[in-house]
């Protein structure tokens, strides 16, 4: 699988971004697909992951109610909508596609995106 991010940018804090990351190559409803993020300085943590179904999804604390992620399996697509953006939100974010949600969640990946630059200012 091939992962491609977009959607980063520079953004006041308070608003919002959307996050694409478009999959080819094998099959994408076989893999649980999530995001994490790496800010400058520190370790890359999970952000959120969503089912194979897009029926059920996990957040990191730290963004629980504030990101929403997303699947279009007819699009091979997953979002990561991203409101109320804090200065602590600023990082590279990658999309990542895994076997399950609890191996994912632990940063077992199977396949990581390129990574896209979120930058939140005040």
């Amino acid at each position: 699988v091939q992962l491609q991010a977009s959607g980063g940018g520079l953004v006041q804090a308070g608003g919002s971004l959307r996050l694409s990351c478009a999959a080819s190559g094998r099959t994408f409803s076989s893999y649980v697909m999530g995001w994490f993020r790496q800010a400058p300085g520190k370790e890359r943590e999970f952000v959120a992951v969503v089912t194979k179904s897009g029926a059920y999804t996990y957040y990191a604390d730290s963004v629980k109610g504030r990101f929403t992620t997303s699947l279009d399996n007819a699009k091979n697509t997953v979002y990561l909508q991203m409101n109320s953006l804090k200065l602590e939100d600023t990082a590279i974010y990658y999309c990542a596609a895994g076997g399950s949600t609890s191996r994912l969640r632990l940063g077992a990946v199977d396949y990581w995106g390129q990574g896209t630059l979120v930058t939140v200012s005040s």
